[in-house]
């Protein structure tokens, strides 16, 4: 890797680490620390192809890695266990009601993985349905289509709490 490449790097690490943190806190739904191990995951693949893809977009690269390796995780676990979360970085307690957002991540982790996926990087994420499509390899329907599912899910049992 030359140096030039080794720069962009470091300013790619320093500039998105902590916005693929909070993606993988919301999108697996895991404790800090599994979440952090997703993003280590995914910085690693991304170092190791760097040459190929620094200068595309390697954000989108390491966005995917961190979701397709939630998903995996998920799957491979069956079970989900109960999660703890402290507030995820880069969120200011003052921005919404934290009651309503604990019952929100609550409802989230209720969902199927691909499904919270998507509507992480749907709304959480503010990404635009083909951008969403794009990172998580599928169609925009599909992302149209688990999105209205999951919000159908999380409007009922909000629905059946209240």
């Amino acid at each position: 890797m030359t140096e030039e490449q080794e720069a962009a790097f470091d300013q790619f690490l320093a500039a998105r680490s902590t916005s693929l943190l909070r993606t993988a806190v919301l999108v697996c739904g895991a404790a800090p620390h599994d979440a952090e191990d997703l993003v280590q995951h995914a910085l690693e693949k991304v170092y190791k192809h760097w040459p190929r893809i620094w200068q595309d977009n390697p954000e989108a690269y390491a966005r995917r890695t961190v979701v397709n390796a939630a998903i995996s995780r998920s799957r491979r676990r069956r079970l989900i266990q109960e999660i703890t979360f402290s507030r995820p970085p880069d969120t200011a307690a003052a921005e919404l009601d934290l009651d309503l957002r604990d019952a929100l991540i609550g409802e989230l982790r209720r969902l199927p993985p691909r499904m919270r996926a998507v509507l992480v990087l749907r709304y959480w994420e503010d990404r635009s349905e083909s951008d969403t499509a794009a990172l998580l390899g599928c169609s925009v329907g599909t992302v149209k289509s688990q999105a209205a599912r999951g919000l159908a899910r999380m409007r009922e049992h909000m629905g059946a709490l209240a």
